[in-house]
């Protein structure tokens, strides 16, 4: 592992899957979206995912011991996790786990000021995995009631508005970009804010995985015990047909065939 050339500081740095029962993530994710497995370097409850022989997310038969829902996991490059998590708490965020010592970095498990979930590594990641490229996830998109609010949160933690050369931050579309040299790592995306909240809906964190042909997706997903949450169409402010699945054990992720937010 080296550093990569695009996941500096405050920037997405990977993807995990927290399930309940890794051997049966493996098989759906496999069927849906053509990923192998390896053993990962925590031990027999993790593995993986590789794209063509390239590292392309982390699964975690931890979901049960943790006591939290079955979700992916966003995970973004910090220098300083103990600077970063009193950050959070500063900011009416919440660290559940961490910072703890993972082979040879550290690593958060939080919550903003919303409740969305998120994470952060302090340690070295890895070269060419970078959001939009490659084998790694086309974007990552909060899904929050204020985004205008969420984006001081995030921008705050990780510093973005005094780190002009690593990203940029603009609000779009009803929504704040974050781009990394010119290129989208990740969206912010409010709604409904003077709404009652729904109980159905939580803030979160949600991955979307490029795929060739959405239709094949969803009826591989369909055959391997999964569900559609939402049929192929258009994505919104976005050019490409996607759709939202979730697997047997109720992870949420969105195919897509386009390549950027």
């Amino acid at each position: 592992m080296s550093a990569s050339d695009r996941a500096g500081p405050g920037m997405p740095c990977w993807v995990s899957l927290l399930t309940g029962d890794l051997a049966e993530a493996q098989r759906f994710y496999g069927a849906v979206l053509g990923w192998s497995f390896r053993l990962g370097s925590l031990g027999e409850d993790f593995s993986v995912a590789l794209s063509h022989g390239k590292p392309v997310a982390g699964l975690g038969e931890v979901a049960r011991r943790m006591g939290v829902a079955v979700s992916w996991t966003c995970y973004f490059a910090v220098d300083d996790a103990d600077l970063v998590a009193a950050r959070v708490r500063e900011r009416g965020g919440t660290v559940a786990v961490g910072p703890l010592a993972v082979g040879r970095g550290r690593a958060v498990l939080a919550a903003d000021q919303a409740g969305a979930v998120f994470g952060f590594w302090e340690g070295k990641v890895l070269r060419g995995w970078n959001i939009g490229s490659g084998v790694a996830p086309a974007w990552l998109e909060l899904r929050t009631r204020d985004a205008f609010a969420s984006a001081v949160f995030y921008g705050e933690i990780f510093d973005w508005d005094n780190r002009p050369d690593l990203c940029e931050v603009r609000y779009e579309d009803e929504a704040v970009m974050v781009r990394a040299d010119g290129h989208t790592v990740a969206c912010l995306r409010g709604g409904a804010i003077e709404a009652a909240p729904d109980p159905r809906i939580r803030p979160r964190w949600h991955v979307f995985f490029r795929v060739d042909d959405v239709e094949k997706a969803v009826e591989a997903a369909l055959g391997a015990g999964g569900s559609v949450v939402s049929e192929p169409g258009a994505g919104t402010g976005r050019v490409g047909r996607e759709a939202t699945l979730c697997d047997p054990e109720g992870g949420m992720f969105t195919v897509t065939e386009n390549g950027h937010c």
